[in-house]
């Protein structure tokens, strides 16, 4: 058994690393993801049997197989669920109706396995940190507010991942269990 999730990785660059140290600077009570750590979830699993893997893999596949290797421009900045409640803050995502199909895909046949569908639409998005408190919520939101139209990147999606994740005091790791190319 292993906490697993479907996504694609993404790498980090120098104004994703000063945008996260910025939000640092504000003290908010958050906890940032690592650089190396950041991704776009296509479906969160779970506690994800090892006898699956094989399945997985294959919806995966299934999922992909129609779609060439395309482009995607990490811009703006935002939160979720709302400026009064903030939870997560986030890294837009543009020209992401690839990856909506894609994680559509994902859900819709990962149900045949045993895992739940989503509840929620899908949101393309990149987690950059996880907010615990509303401490300094003024100023994180000033530099949400500068980093709003900024365009952090334009980059090539060429795999999906199978990930494991384990949860540790000093955060998660991430292992890659399997990459399928696009």
């Amino acid at each position: 058994m292993f906490r697993g999730f479907i996504a694609i990785d993404i790498e980090s660059n120098k104004k994703l690393i000063d945008f996260e140290n910025e939000i640092k600077k504000t003290e908010a009570d958050l906890k940032l993801v690592e650089p190396e750590n950041i991704h776009i979830t296509l479906k969160f699993l779970g506690d994800t049997e090892e006898k699956h893997l094989e399945e997985i893999k294959d919806i995966i596949t299934k999922s992909i197989e129609d779609i060439e290797p395309f482009n995607i421009k990490l811009k703006g900045t935002g939160v979720f669920p709302n400026q009064n409640y903030i939870k997560v803050v986030w890294v837009g995502i543009e020209n992401s109706g690839p990856i909506a199909e894609i994680a559509q895909k994902i859900d819709n046949q990962t149900v045949k396995i045993g895992f739940k569908k989503e509840k929620r639409g899908f949101s393309p998005h990149l987690t950059i940190a996880r907010v615990k408190t509303a401490r300094n919520k003024d100023k994180l939101l000033q530099v949400l507010e500068k980093y709003r139209d900024v365009e952090f990147a334009d980059i090539k999606v060429e795999a999906v991942k199978l990930k494991k994740s384990e949860l540790t005091p000093k955060g998660p790791i991430y292992t890659d269990l399997q990459e399928i190319k696009i």
